[in-house]
């Protein structure tokens, strides 16, 4: 049943709001902090607490507490992006539940597997759990990012998600914040942390479930398979996108402790300073995306990319220093800022009920990357310096796409 914010004002301003269903333009009516751009502001927020505090700890917590080599740290991050590669299953779960359901669902467990991460110190329980924050991360994000680019109106979406992004980033700074002027003043566990991390996500979850109504989106979403030729360079940006990611998540902050020897601390504020940019940056980023569109914004980045990825293989094959390192990771940071120009291209491009199913198809194209990357690499006798030597070659044609 949906209700008319005029005709039922106690019902949708009171606070049983999640037994209330709404349309996107009744929602208008509610209070800002009601309305749906608030609830994704905040599930934006709520994601990086637990997320970016299991990422800031991850290589000292698996290295110093589980002894974790190169090997075991690819099929770590192999293990976590299943998932994602998984994330085509999505379609199934909107047939028994509304995207916004799954989406505030799949933060809890987020949460929830982030404050028993340190109960399990073995290589096998530190795999299980990953696999169940894994599934919580992904299925969030792939849902977030279509409810993003059905409630955001076109015009405005740059903007808005440049927004977002540093919300995004804005909550990160907090965590990693909170661990650099508290990890060795009060001498702070691995479990005390990551507790304190995961419920604070559950926490924000369990509000979003009872403060917000049912937001019926404009357009009805198709609930089937959906793989339409049109769409083809977004699917091959994607991808190489995916690549990207783990190259940057796994294998450059790998490097920082194993080759420059950073402790928890300084990993942390190297990511404190990369999300104090993005916060900075990200609006500006929107702004400049609107202005002059979403080509331009992506051969920008990809070019950028390639001279960073040139610069991390330096790092190996002549000994630059720890200085050159930190510039470069925290310039690749950056890019990632631009990331959400990728879903503006799609959310104009793309017919409207194709927006839910496609984004859970580009996740699993995303992940394919994601998902081989660090395994192959752990298991044929990789060099830290391979990865960012052989991805400079496919963002060519992805470039040669966008003319």
């Amino acid at each position: 049943m949906c209700f008319s914010v005029g005709a039922n004002s106690k019902r949708a301003y009171g606070g049983a709001m999640r037994h209330t269903t709404l349309t996107l333009e009744e929602t208008r009516a509610l209070p800002f902090w009601r309305r749906p751009i608030f609830l994704l502001l905040l599930m934006t927020a709520a994601m990086p607490l637990a997320f970016s505090t299991w990422l800031a700890l991850l290589n000292n917590f698996v290295i110093g507490e589980a002894g974790f080599t190169g090997v075991e740290i690819g099929w770590l991050h192999t293990v976590r992006e299943i998932p994602g590669f998984l994330a085509i299953g999505v379609i199934a779960l909107l047939w028994i539940m509304r995207e916004q359901t799954l989406a505030v669902g799949a933060l809890a467990l987020l949460g929830a597997a982030t404050a028993i991460t340190a109960w399990f110190p073995s290589f096998s329980g530190i795999l299980i759990v990953t696999m169940l924050s894994s599934v919580g991360f992904h299925y969030y994000e792939t849902v977030a990012q279509s409810l993003q680019l059905q409630w955001i109106d076109k015009k405005r979406a740059p903007q808005v998600l440049g927004w977002i992004t540093a919300v995004g980033s804005g909550a990160s700074l907090l965590a990693y914040g909170f661990l650099v002027l508290t990890w060795k003043t009060l001498g702070l566990s691995y479990n005390f942390v990551y507790m304190l991390s995961g419920g604070l996500t559950m926490a924000i979850a369990a509000f979003c479930w009872f403060a917000y109504p049912k937001i019926e989106s404009p357009e009805p979403q198709l609930k089937t398979f959906v793989l339409r030729r049109r769409y083809w360079l977004y699917y091959a940006l994607q991808f190489m996108a995916g690549a990207r990611r783990q190259i940057f998540i796994v294998f450059a902050a790998f490097m920082m402790v194993e080759r420059f020897g950073f402790e928890v601390h300084e990993v942390t504020a190297l990511f404190l300073i990369n999300y104090v940019a993005n916060m900075i940056f990200a609006p500006l980023m929107g702004k400049a995306v609107a202005k002059w569109g979403e080509r331009r914004a992506l051969v920008f980045e990809y070019v950028g990319l390639v001279c960073v990825f040139l610069a991390y293989g330096g790092i190996y094959y002549f000994g630059w220093g720890v200085m050159l390192a930190m510039a470069l990771y925290i310039l690749d940071h950056l890019f990632f800022a631009l990331a959400f120009a990728l879903k503006t291209y799609f959310q104009k491009i793309a017919d409207p009920q194709d927006i839910a199913p496609t984004a859970a198809v580009a996740f699993t194209i995303n992940h394919i990357a994601a998902v081989f990357l660090p395994a192959l690499l752990a298991t044929s006798g990789w060099h830290p310096r391979a990865p960012y030597l052989g991805w400079r070659r496919a963002w060519r044609w992805c470039r040669w796409g966008l003319r």
